[in-house]
C-alpha cells in the first residue's frame, strides 16, 4: 500500500508539473486585474540576482525588484542561510506573552539606525497594516491624553498608503484603485502637498481651520510611489514638520517604498534632516524574502500609552507579528547594508538611470523624465495599451510593469551595469518606436 501511494504521488507530481501553468484559471484571483480579460501571468520557476526564470526557460531581467522589495537581488546566500538556520530552531511563536531574540535584535538595530528618538518598534506583517497601526497610534495618542474629536488625518493628493479600508481612505481619492469605494471610506482631509514656499499658506490656512479634528499628517517622504512616482524636495518635509509642530499634530512618514536605500540614503527622512513622530517600514525590510513590517514611534508617542489604565494599551496584535523567520531575514538584510556598499551602488544606479533614460526626454508623448536614487521614471501624456506594452518588454527579455501614465524602474540595488543598460535600452526602444 505504501508503494502504491508513492507511485500515485509520483504520477500526480509529473502530471501537475505539466498542467499547473493552466490550473491558475480555476482558482487564482490576481491582484489589480480584471479577471474576465486577464492575460496569462508569466509562470516563474526560479530567481537569482536580478533574473527571473520562466517555466519555458526564458530569463527576464527584473526592473522593479518585485515591487521594490528585493533590494539585494533574489536568493542572496546570506539571507537564505539566516532563514534556514532560524527554520531549524524556531520558525514562529506568538508574540503575545512571548518574545524571541531575532525580534529583539531587529528592533534594537532599527532604533539605532533611526534619527532622533524613534525607538519603539511595533511589528506587523504588511505595509498596509503598518500604516493602519500608525494611524491607530496617532488617534489613540489623543484619546489617551483625554482629547476627543481628533480622529482624522491630513493626507495628500497623489498618495498611496495601502489597500485596506483605513489606508485607502488616506490615498488619493481620485486614484483609480480606490475611487470605487469613495462613498464607503472614512473621510479625511486631503490636500495638495506644498512643493514650494509659495504653496504653504494654503495648507497653513486649512490646518488653522481643521487642526482640532486632526490627529496627524501622513506623507510618503520624497517620492509618492504607487500614486505615480511623484517626487518632491526635502524642503517639503521640513515644511510639514514645521506645520505639525505649529498645530500639535503627529507627523507620520510612510517609508514603506522609500526606506532602505531606495532614494539614496538609508531612509528618505535623512535628506531633510527631519524626525517624524512615527515611521512605517516594510517591503525591503527583509530584502524581499519574507512578509514583515514595522511601525516605529518616538518616545512621546509611546509615553502616552504608558499608563495604569488598561484601556490605554495599544490593542493590536497580528497573529504572525514579529515572525521569527522574517526577523532573521531582516537582520541578515541589515547585515548586508552594514558590510556591503549599497548606498554607493544606489549612486551608481542613479547615474546610469539618468544617462540611460535621457534619450526619452522630449520624445513624442513623453512629458517628463525623472530620477532619484534607484528610481527612474518616464512619464507620458497617456499610455494606451498597457498589456501590449508589458508584452513588448517581455519580448525584449525584461520584466517592467508600467502603470497609469508612467514606465518606471526600481531595480535591485545590486543589479549589474549590463542588466541595467538592457532595462533602460528597452524603455528607450518603446519610446523611439512609438509603442507607447
Amino acid at each position: 500500500m505504501v508503494v502504491e501511494d508513492r507511485d500515485w504521488q509520483e504520477t500526480w507530481q509529473e502530471t501537475w508539473q505539466e498542467t499547473w501553468q493552466e490550473a491558475w484559471r480555476d482558482h487564482i484571483w490576481l491582484p489589480y486585474t480584471q479577471m474576465k480579460h486577464a492575460a496569462p501571468p508569466l509562470p516563474v520557476v526560479a530567481t537569482q540576482g536580478s533574473r527571473i526564470t520562466l517555466a519555458d526557460g526564458r530569463e527576464l531581467i527584473d526592473g522593479i525588484a518585485s515591487w521594490w522589495t528585493a533590494c539585494h537581488g533574489y536568493n542572496h546566500p546570506h539571507i537564505r542561510d539566516a532563514v534556514t538556520r532560524q527554520l531549524e530552531s524556531m520558525p514562529h511563536v506568538m508574540f503575545g506573552g512571548l518574545i524571541h531574540e531575532p525580534a529583539v535584535r531587529l528592533a534594537t538595530r532599527l532604533a539605532a539606525l533611526m534619527p532622533g528618538d524613534l525607538e519603539r518598534v511595533f511589528f506587523s506583517d504588511s505595509g498596509s497594516v503598518a500604516v493602519e497601526v500608525a494611524m491607530k497610534m496617532a488617534v489613540q495618542y489623543w484619546l489617551n491624553k483625554g482629547v476627543r474629536g481628533r480622529t482624522k488625518m491630513l493626507a495628500f493628493r497623489g498618495a498611496y498608503h495601502g489597500d485596506t479600508f483605513a489606508t485607502m481612505a488616506v490615498c488619493d481619492p481620485a486614484e483609480g484603485m480606490h475611487k470605487h469605494f469613495s462613498g464607503v471610506l472614512p473621510q479625511h482631509r486631503i490636500a495638495d502637498l506644498p512643493r514650494s514656499e509659495e504653496e504653504l499658506p494654503v495648507l497653513d490656512a486649512l490646518l488653522a481651520r481643521h487642526a482640532d479634528e486632526l490627529a496627524g499628517i501622513i506623507v510618503e517622504p520624497l517620492v509618492q510611489g504607487a500614486g505615480g512616482m511623484i517626487f518632491h524636495d526635502p524642503e517639503a518635509l521640513k515644511r510639514l514638520r514645521a506645520l505639525a509642530d505649529k498645530y500639535d499634530l503627529i507627523l507620520i512618514f510612510d517609508e514603506i517604498f522609500t526606506g532602505f536605500g531606495r532614494t539614496g540614503t538609508m531612509f528618505a527622512c535623512e535628506q531633510a534632516g527631519v524626525v517624524p513622530d512615527i515611521i512605517c517600514l516594510s517591503k525591503a525590510l527583509t530584502g524581499g524574502t519574507m512578509a514583515l513590517a514595522a511601525t516605529m514611534a518616538r518616545r512621546k508617542i509611546f509615553d502616552a500609552f504608558w499608563s495604569d489604565e488598561p484601556t490605554h494599551a495599544l490593542m493590536h496584535g497580528p497573529t504572525y507579528m514579529a515572525n521569527a523567520l522574517a526577523c532573521a531575514a531582516a537582520n541578515a538584510s541589515l547585515d548586508l547594508f552594514a558590510r556591503e556598499p549599497r548606498l554607493d551602488q544606489v549612486a551608481a544606479i542613479e547615474a546610469s538611470l539618468r544617462e540611460g533614460l535621457e534619450p526619452c526626454r522630449g520624445a513624442h508623448n513623453v512629458t517628463d523624465v525623472r530620477v532619484r536614487g534607484a528610481i527612474g521614471v518616464v512619464e507620458f501624456a497617456k499610455i494606451g495599451d498597457l498589456a501590449a506594452l508589458k508584452h513588448r518588454f517581455v519580448e525584449r527579455g525584461v520584466f517592467i510593469r508600467p502603470f497609469g501614465n508612467i514606465i518606471y524602474l526600481t531595480p535591485a540595488l545590486t543589479i549589474g551595469s549590463d542588466d541595467l543598460r538592457q532595462l533602460t535600452d528597452a524603455i528607450v526602444d518603446v519610446v523611439r518606436n512609438g509603442v507607447v
